[in-house]
């Protein structure tokens, strides 16, 4: 492809994100594609001093206002630094967690001003909107189940931390940006088994790599 492709993926707790990176990332790499995996908070030099800010909790008492302002310095950085020169030379980016999370976590449970929210995505994402969002749906108890198991004895980070019901409303928060963006979301269904939720992810992505190409191809027609 002459341009890239922006793949994110997105969901609660404990839903097996980073694992199916992995997987999509191998698959695409034996196919011969370019492919870089990366995450937010962090991805860059600049955003990763600030991940450590978030998840510890250390800003979490100034507010989520301030903790979104966080996010998107760290945001439009990874974006500038890592996502946009990528897509640039033509590289496939798989990116654990952007723009929706903040929409979720930040917005939507932190109560924060649409209008205003809005306005941070807008000049941090600076138009670099992912060309596919996997959202991989569990239920919550069983995602945090899932967590506290790899976690080990290690502690919660700032939002795993949190109530059942704050992580339930992040569900049925990501179920609705799904639902009103289908052209760039698929919902997956990761309380299946492993493989099938790889099977089903390497399915959605060469169907919209599919309909990118072909109206990449009609646009130089």
């Amino acid at each position: 492809m002459s341009r890239g492709f922006f793949i994110t993926f997105e969901g609660g707790e404990g839903a097996g994100k980073s694992t199916q990176i992995m997987q999509l990332a191998a698959s695409l790499r034996e196919q011969g594609h370019d492919v870089i995996i990366t995450r937010e908070p962090g991805g860059s030099s600049g955003a990763e001093a600030v991940r450590h800010v978030l998840l510890s909790g250390a800003a979490e008492p100034f507010g989520p206002a301030m903790e979104a302002i966080l996010f998107a310095a760290a945001r439009s950085d990874h974006v500038e630094q890592v996502i946009r020169p990528a897509i640039k030379r033509g590289a496939i980016v798989l990116c654990d967690r952007f723009m929706d999370s903040s929409r979720v976590y930040q917005g939507v449970t932190g109560n924060l001003d649409r209008d205003f929210m809005e306005s941070l995505e807008r000049v941090t994402v600076n138009g670099m909107v992912p060309d596919l969002t996997l959202i991989l749906d569990i239920d919550p108890e069983e995602g945090l189940r899932r967590a506290n198991a790899r976690r080990g004895a290690e502690a919660p980070d700032r939002f795993e931390k949190e109530a059942l019901a704050t992580h339930r409303r992040r569900r049925k928060a990501f179920l609705e940006i799904a639902k009103a963006e289908p052209a760039r979301c698929v919902v997956i269904d990761a309380s299946m088994p492993a493989d099938r939720v790889t099977t089903a992810i390497r399915r959605a992505v060469q169907h919209t790599m599919a309909q990118f190409e072909a109206r990449h191809e009609r646009s130089e027609a």
